[in-house]
């Protein structure tokens, strides 16, 4: 559970300063206010653990799978009725990866210093996040920790298996763009110095495809140093701009336009909102809280934009339907599934129905889409072979008719 600092005024007109542990600004206001203080400024403060820009490029998080068998496990444990301390201390033992081990080692020993079983796993964000804290806390309150494990693990496995839906969507695509990109170096530094070397010697005179082809290949030739080097300060450029906050937010916002899979990552995203808010709702965990958690879980910061934006309207006192339409994130189907959902009380079921809706829609879409990308590729690989016929086998076949004259 993350850290604020905050400054506040009793009754008397002192000021109060000190740091809480709360899930956001807001808790810690109520909790000031409930001891007759009122909130001045509340700050997050930085959380242990926490990680520069530049370690980010180098450590990686703990796979998704790894997460899904650790709430499986866990689930198992606390059902069986083991002590949280001695099921933590049973995984770390048993587990593969270094950062997993680390980071169970840092929660036993929270553990073991009073601290809940909650915040201790708070104090690890690059492996457990915000959802999974929110879900256990949840859990201890109600004793129910291990149905918040279950929960927890079935909600992994359905985002792990629609990572592996796209992956395997991507893996034709991917493949030809990567063999375009290696024939296009190869050809540049290789093939196309021999034609010229060639042409040179025959003194031939060569058309403008031909010409613009030779030059490309000259540069690569010439140059390839400094097209390496600059590509490899480009890919560092690149990943530090995406982990700045203004970088997430533009990129993220970006590639829900991309033509084709713009519309399958952002219904992507629109099911994971609603199966994680059906979720959150499911545990028991209050509206805004919940929205809040859920901005974190989509994992796009423009989409979570737009939901902290929902919460805002309705601490303002709009409905849950007012907001959901101002977001304009929801189609209109959706969204008359949101006012059944808040006019019946059943809003956990009609989330978990959204998300099937556009679960179905994803999983339609990713099965056509190697249908859809396949002509664009073929054009591309079309007209490579066609600058190639025009640029090198033209003036071959100029040279040849000349030499049987």
């Amino acid at each position: 559970m993350p850290t604020f600092k905050y400054k506040s005024r009793d009754h008397q007109g002192q000021i109060i300063e000190g740091k809480l542990e709360a899930n956001n600004a807001t808790q810690v206001a109520d909790i000031l206010m409930g001891r007759g203080l009122i909130p001045i400024d509340v700050t997050q403060g930085e959380e242990e653990g926490q990680e520069s820009i530049f370690s980010s490029l180098l450590v990686q998080n703990v796979s998704l799978d790894e997460l899904v068998i650790f709430s499986r496990q866990m689930y198992s444990l606390m059902q069986a009725g083991i002590p949280v301390m001695r099921a933590i201390a049973g995984l770390r033992d048993s587990a593969n990866n270094k950062k997993m081990v680390e980071a169970l080692t840092k929660v036993l020993q929270d553990l073991e210093s009073g601290r809940t079983f909650s915040s201790a796993l708070a104090k690890q964000p690059r492996v457990f996040t915000k959802i999974v804290v929110s879900l256990v806390h949840v859990g201890e309150n109600t004793g129910q920790l291990d149905e918040a494990f279950l929960q927890l693990a079935q909600y992994l496995e359905k985002e792990q298996e629609t990572r592996k839906q796209i992956k395997a969507a991507m893996r034709y695509p991917t493949f030809v763009i990567f063999a375009l990109v290696a024939a296009m170096v190869v050809l540049n530094l290789f093939v196309i110095p021999v034609f010229a070397q060639m042409f040179n010697k025959f003194g031939v005179e060569l058309p403008w495809t031909t010409q613009a082809l030779l030059a490309t290949s000259s540069f690569f030739v010439n140059y390839w140093p400094v097209m390496l080097v600059a590509s490899l300060g480009g890919f560092v450029w690149l990943k530090l701009w995406l982990a700045s906050e203004q970088g997430e937010l533009i990129w993220d916002q970006r590639k829900l336009r991309i033509p084709i899979v713009g519309s399958i990552i952002e219904r992507a995203l629109l099911a994971r909102f609603g199966r994680s808010f059906s979720m959150m709702m499911g545990a028991g965990v209050p509206l805004l809280q919940g929205l809040s958690l859920v901005a974190e879980a989509v994992d796009n910061a423009y989409m979570a934009k737009k939901i902290v934006k929902m919460g805002s309207g309705i601490r303002g006192g709009e409905s849950l339907l007012r907001v959901s339409g101002n977001s304009e994130l929801f189609n209109p189907l959706v969204l008359q599934m949101i006012a059944v959902g808040e006019e019946t009380g059943r809003l956990e079921q009609l989330m978990t129905s959204m998300a099937q809706y556009y679960e179905r829609e994803v999983d339609f879409d990713l099965k056509s889409l190697t249908a859809k990308i396949e002509p664009i590729l073929i054009s591309i690989v079309a007209g490579m072979v066609l600058i190639l016929a025009l640029g090198i086998f033209t003036p071959m076949w100029d040279m040849m008719s000349a030499m049987k004259k």
